[in-house]
């Protein structure tokens, strides 16, 4: 289950990629945009009043976060659905889909299938965290795989499960697209508050931590929080009262042309 309060707490930092994103995205009217694993639709309802008279929908699988994004009162349609699932109908010409990929295994075939069905002439623009080798997930798989937990999480965590920009250039390439890769490391200084806990802890919490919860009991949980702390806190230190967190993140946007129609 995702918590649409926990995933917030670092709002300003999650939306900064978002915004980056979309202003590579050059469109002037397109007919409809579609927020794929829009999340709590803050950042969706940014795209209506950049385009507002696009049909704009956000589409995610989480109840919880469809039922915050609905609670803004957007001139957006939200819906709970998986990506997975979802097929153009024809008039999609902006296709958005920020920080969600990450969990969809073999999301690659996925992005092959929305370059080929999206319209000639339509925009598909991803970001994905590039993180994954970072000390924060070098500590969480290292925590993971102790006796305790590795059979509850070893199948749950992966290493690596997003590419690099120039894997997602020549996939989306081949499918007939020009493409903008590029990627990004921004550094997040996170406030070290006496008596807090850690800062990046805190930030897992509302992402990469979110299957971990929910596998574990409740004491399972609170040893494995605890030990990874530790890990954390050793491997980001507070400087100057706040943490330096480095954090990649990968991007693409990808237009559309006759050829993709073509490889259909």
């Amino acid at each position: 289950m995702w918590d649409p309060t926990t995933y917030l707490r670092f709002g300003d930092e999650r939306s900064r990629p978002f915004h980056d994103l979309v202003a590579r995205i050059p469109a002037e009217r397109p007919r409809a945009v579609v927020d794929l694993g829009c999340g709590p639709g803050q950042l969706t309802t940014t795209l209506a009043e950049r385009w507002p008279a696009s049909r704009v929908r956000g589409l995610d699988s989480a109840p919880e976060m469809i039922e915050r994004a609905e609670a803004l009162g957007a001139p957006v349609d939200f819906t709970v659905a998986d990506l997975r699932d979802w097929r153009p109908v024809g008039d999609e010409d902006v296709v958005v889909s920020n920080a969600a990929l990450q969990w969809v295994p073999n999301h690659q075939a996925l992005l092959r299938r929305w370059a080929v069905e999206l319209p000639a002439g339509a925009w598909l623009a991803v970001q994905v965290p590039g993180n994954f080798d970072a000390p924060s997930h070098r500590a969480l798989r290292a925590v993971a795989d102790q006796p305790a937990w590795r059979a509850e999480l070893a199948p749950l965590l992966r290493a690596d499960p997003v590419d690099d920009p120039a894997d997602y250039a020549a996939l989306l390439t081949a499918a007939g697209c020009a493409v903008d890769a590029w990627e990004t490391t921004y550094l997040h200084l996170l406030p070290a508050r006496s008596g807090a806990e850690h800062p990046v802890l805190t930030w897992m919490e509302g992402t990469a931590l979110r299957p971990v919860r929910a596998a574990l009991d409740t004491a399972g949980w609170h040893a494995f929080r605890a030990d990874l702390g530790v890990r954390l806190t050793a491997a980001y230190p507070v400087r100057q009262g706040q943490v330096y967190f480095p954090f990649r993140r990968v991007f693409v946007v990808a237009h559309t042309g006759d050829s993709a129609q073509e490889n259909k």
